[in-house]
């Protein structure tokens, strides 16, 4: 059964639950991508950054050629990265981008950050990550996100892309786009879960006709896995006593619930996997519903504890809230 869908605002059906690829290693993303395709997965969430986008691209065409998806069966997104924010340097990365992916167009494009850093050629360094010199150096550039927002708007004219959208945005930077864009953005993509609820942002976005996104559904788990101190200070949200009796009581996984606590809000999740056990689960989160006791439990869960920020790396002193262990 194929997941729900989320109707964007540019008429799009986009699925609702969808595979992320943040982290995906190069040496099995093709693999399981086309894995992923075989168990039903049609939402594809990539970037830039992720350094993997050639081998997620040969996942795709091995499923198309197969006959077993075609192109329009498929919902694809990337995201620009903060070095080629400037209006001259967007259309032709996201060409480089596309022929990666190994298709004509994207159905989504999204803004990663709303901070432009200085270019780097991607003969230089590809990707080229946060650092101009690839190891401490930070150089923001002197690019408007209103520069970067036209040149996104132009790769719709061009037919590159089929919606454009926003990530790593709050309250302030997406009014400002909202004050300028002639095309809205279709989606926000942020860094969502029971301990970062981020209610004012999505209530905005929502209001305002833009679908949520929510990445990192599972906590902190993917930041454990890069050493953070912040990531691995708080319970696991998958060993959370308060999760782990609601997976017992609904017979679930705890990623499950913890997909089924944003979808049911009615957003969009892009988990990662690669084993099949867990694709089909996080593909299954939306067959089920919480009930509203436990949909306000988890509410209470909030700490504004977010892992997905440059300051976070291993070391750096921090301000933890307290973890109630409800």
């Amino acid at each position: 059964m194929a997941p729900p869908t989320i109707r964007l605002n540019t008429g799009q059906q986009m699925p609702q639950v969808g595979m992320g690829t943040w982290k995906l290693d190069t040496a099995t993303a093709a693999d399981d991508i086309y894995n992923a395709i075989k168990a039903g997965y049609r939402l594809f969430d990539g970037a830039c950054d992720y350094g993997n986008e050639k081998e997620c691209g040969d996942g795709v065409a091995r499923a198309i050629k197969e006959g077993i998806v075609k192109r329009e069966d498929l919902f694809i997104v990337s995201k620009l990265w903060q070095t080629f924010h400037a209006k001259d340097k967007v259309e032709p990365i996201c060409r480089r981008q596309l022929a990666d992916w190994q298709v004509d167009y994207f159905d989504l494009f999204l803004i990663h950050f709303p901070v432009s850093l200085e270019y780097v050629d991607p003969s230089v360094r590809y990707p080229p990550g946060w650092f101009y010199d690839g190891e401490s150096d930070i150089r923001v550039a002197n690019v408007t996100n209103q520069e970067t927002w036209t040149a996104m708007e132009g790769l719709v004219d061009a037919g590159l892309v089929r919606a454009i959208g926003v990530s790593n945005y709050q309250a302030q930077t997406l009014y400002d786009t909202l004050r300028y864009a002639r095309i809205r953005p279709a989606t926000l993509q942020v860094e969502l879960h029971p301990y970062l609820q981020q209610t004012e942002i999505v209530r905005l976005a929502q209001a305002e006709g833009i679908a949520v996104t929510a990445y990192s559904s599972l906590g902190p788990a993917s930041f454990v896995e890069l050493d953070m101190d912040r990531a691995k200070s708080v319970t696991p949200l998958m060993g959370h006593p308060v999760i782990k009796a609601m997976a017992d009581k609904y017979r679930k996984s705890t990623a499950q619930i913890l997909l089924r606590w944003s979808t049911q809000r009615g957003m969009a999740v892009i988990p990662r996997a690669s084993e099949p056990e867990f694709m089909a689960q996080n593909l299954a989160c939306t067959s089920f519903d919480l009930d509203q006791v436990d949909m306000d439990r988890i509410a209470k869960m909030d700490l504004g504890l977010k892992f997905n920020q440059p300051t976070n790396v291993r070391g750096s002193p921090v301000c933890l809230p307290q973890d109630p262990k409800r």
